[in-house]
């Protein structure tokens, strides 16, 4: 689960763009650059990552990573205007020389005004100016603990979605639910999984909301559901402005399933 809201992340983005506009060397500030980077994202640089890490070229010859981040990233940097397929090519013959267990899934190039993100595991690449960057934040979600979303077509309901919401009700009802406000809370789940199967909601974004936003001991599950289901119930122009950007991304829902909290 990640520690910042979408929200602070972005404020947090928005200040570092303001701090860092300017700068061009390469060696100068570039550490410091990374340092408050990855605080952008909440994390510490030192508990993840190594500057000038080495690593033998396939020419057998030494190099050293600018910013290596084991099994995760490696980044290569230039000093502003220089030719990033040089960084490129550079990161990508690093990678060629790591152990099985180090290769990392992401590889960043950048010359403080120019990024590029490549996927490897998603055959994916993305390219913004440094001016952009909080508009392009959750490409570095993996940075602060949130899962990349991949799209697929899924399955509608089946036998075992129901004996799992059978097992549901019977759990529940053990924590002395009232009847009806219990049948009407699984009502309200069943139709938020219909829902993302469906395309009610964009891009499984129930599915997010569960696995991404709540604890895994599931002690704030019933919080964040209750908080859905109030934002289901009222429509985009009467929400609160500080909403949580995850909440943000949910239609309202015209009718009355929403319409009473379940106690």
């Amino acid at each position: 689960m990640a520690n910042l809201s979408w929200n602070e992340i972005k404020n947090r983005a928005l200040d570092f763009q303001k701090k860092w506009e300017n700068e061009k060397r390469e060696n100068a500030e570039k550490q410091t650059f990374y340092n408050e980077f990855f605080e952008v994202f909440g994390l510490s640089r030192r508990r993840v990552a190594s500057f000038e890490e080495p690593v033998k070229k396939l020419n057998n010859k030494q190099g050293f990573i600018d910013l290596f981040w084991k099994g995760v990233l490696i980044v290569e940097h230039k000093s502003l205007g220089k030719n990033l397929q040089e960084a490129k090519a550079q990161a990508f013959e690093y990678f060629e020389g790591l152990k099985e267990g180090e290769l990392p899934r992401y590889i960043l190039v950048s010359d403080f005004n120019n990024f590029e993100l490549f996927d490897l595991d998603e055959n994916e690449e993305y390219k913004f100016e440094f001016k952009d960057f909080y508009k392009n934040i959750k490409l570095f979600g993996f940075i602060a603990g949130y899962q990349k979303r991949v799209y697929k077509d899924l399955e509608p309901a089946n036998i075992k979605a129901s004996e799992l919401m059978g097992k549901l009700y019977d759990r529940l009802a053990k924590n002395n639910y009232k009847q009806h406000d219990l049948e009407l809370f699984l009502v309200r789940v069943l139709f938020c999984l219909f829902a993302d199967d469906t395309g009610i909601f964009k891009n499984e974004d129930f599915k997010y909301l569960i696995e991404d936003k709540t604890k895994e001991d599931g002690s704030d599950t019933g919080i964040w559901l209750h908080q859905l289901f109030e934002v289901l119930d009222t429509k985009i122009e009467e929400r609160q402005t500080n909403l949580d950007e995850t909440l943000k991304e949910f239609p309202y829902i015209n009718g009355s399933l929403f319409e009473n909290a379940v106690k």
